[in-house]
This record gives structure tokens, C-alpha cells and sequence, in this order.
């Protein structure tokens, strides 16, 4: 029996609804359809369905992608500092389960409202924080992050300068998604391994389907490749049970 994977990472673009060009960057249609294609022969049946930067604060798709894609599935959003608690409370009963500040590509709310935003959501609704960004700036933001509640940094960092502090963070309870490694510049194997090291519970797999502007777009091979980098065993740590239980993902 295929063991099950909890997709930590994935985007679906649906062009009914709204999308931003981003330094002129509109990406291709990428529905809920495309994505179970590929998504269930792996093995998911539980996810992340994640905004990207040029899908701004709009909810119309990811409402319905969530409904479209069902149990075990849940979302992370982009949403404006001043949303009403109304808000936060209705996206929450769709499947919302975090807030994205997108420091790299941007789209997502400014980093000056990171401490009030990610309070805020956590306080009321028990949201997440989750940010995209190059782990060379975060030695900057380093202390800030470990002040907040609970916090996951996408695609393994990118970069190899901020390996010392992404490892800081993992040790104080930040998380990190095992995706995009196609958009990283040091060797993958060697991080995960490191990163397990330090915290076991932190490594979350993600597809990061469709891999939208990424150098080197998901392979399936890069689940075989953490299962031989922590061994098969640990490895369903990593493709499963972090992420459902950090995500609070519901499978009925």
C-alpha cells in the first residue's frame, strides 16, 4: 500500500479568478484537475493549497479550490492587516490554516505588519505564519521570528548563506518546507539531513506544483531523493505526519 503524503506546498491558478502579473509575470492555468492528475499517483491525499504573489489578497479561488479538492486539504493566504475578524473567521471555516508574507516576490502584506499580523491571526483563528524568502535576509528578521507563534519558511531557505540561521531557527521550532528544490543553490541531500538533525518535526514535503518560475520543476523523484537522504523510515515523518499536524488538516 502506497504510504499516504501530506503536500505541504502546492498553487493552483485558476484563471476565473483574478491574477496579478508580477514584474510581468502571468503564470499559465494550473487547476484543481492538473493538480490531482499528478498529485494522486504520488500518494497525496491531503495538502497546502498556497497563494502566490499574483494572486494578491484574493480568496475567490482558493475558496474554491478548497471546496473542489475536499477533505485533508487546507489553505494558506495572503490577506491585508486591517481584515476584519469576520474575515478571518469565515476563510478559517473554509480551511484556511495560515497567512503567507511573501518577502521575495511580493503580492502578500509588507514585513513593518509581520509581528501584528501573525499574532493577530494565531490569537484568533490559530493561524500559522508562513514566509518565502531568501534565507540570506534572515539573519535580520532571525530574532523576530522566534518571538512569534508558530512559523515555516518555504523551499528549504533557497540559499546556502543563510544555512546557519535557518538551523537556528529549526531548533527554536520554525519549520521548513522540503520543497522547490529546484530553486536552491546548494546541495539538497546535505540540508535535509542537517535540518532533520536539528529538529526532526520540521521538515514538511511539498510539491510546489506547478513550480511556477522554478529553475528546475518538481520531479518525483525528489521524494525518493529525502527518503535516502533520512532514511525511508524517518522519511514519512517528513511526507506526512509534520505537516498534517502542524497544517491541522481534517481527513473526514
Amino acid at each position: 500500500m502506497t504510504q499516504p503524503i501530506f503536500d505541504a506546498h502546492c498553487h493552483i491558478i485558476d484563471p476565473r479568478f483574478p491574477l496579478k502579473a508580477n514584474d510581468g509575470y502571468v503564470p499559465k492555468p494550473f487547476c484543481v484537475a492538473n493538480y490531482q492528475a499528478l498529485a494522486a499517483p504520488l500518494g497525496v491525499v491531503g495538502g497546502a493549497v498556497v497563494s502566490g504573489s499574483f494572486q494578491g489578497f484574493d480568496q475567490g479561488y482558493l475558496l474554491e479550490a478548497l471546496r473542489r479538492l475536499g477533505a485533508g486539504f487546507v489553505g494558506v493566504t495572503q490577506v491585508p492587516a486591517n481584515i476584519t475578524n469576520a474575515e478571518l473567521e469565515t476563510l478559517n471555516g473554509f480551511g484556511v490554516r495560515a497567512v503567507r508574507f511573501n518577502l521575495r516576490r511580493g503580492g502578500s502584506e509588507q514585513l513593518d505588519q509581520l509581528e501584528f499580523l501573525a499574532r493577530r491571526v494565531f490569537e484568533r483563528v490559530g493561524w500559522h505564519t508562513e514566509l518565502y524568502v531568501d534565507s540570506s535576509e534572515l539573519p535580520e528578521i532571525e530574532s523576530r521570528l522566534l518571538q512569534l507563534p508558530k512559523v515555516s519558511i518555504d523551499h528549504l531557505g533557497l540559499s546556502a548563506e543563510g544555512l546557519p540561521s535557518v538551523l537556528r531557527l529549526v531548533e527554536g521550532g520554525v519549520h521548513i518546507k522540503a520543497s522547490g528544490f529546484g530553486r536552491v543553490d546548494f546541495p539538497v541531500a546535505v540540508v535535509l539531513k542537517a535540518i532533520f538533525a536539528a529538529n526532526p518535526h520540521a521538515l514538511m514535503f511539498g510539491t510546489d506544483l506547478p513550480s511556477t518560475r522554478a529553475p528546475r520543476p518538481f520531479r518525483t523523484s525528489d521524494i525518493d531523493l529525502i527518503k535516502d537522504a533520512i532514511g525511508e523510515r524517518d522519511a514519512q515523518m517528513v511526507l506526512w505526519e509534520n505537516a498534517s499536524m502542524f497544517y491541522r488538516a481534517r481527513f473526514v
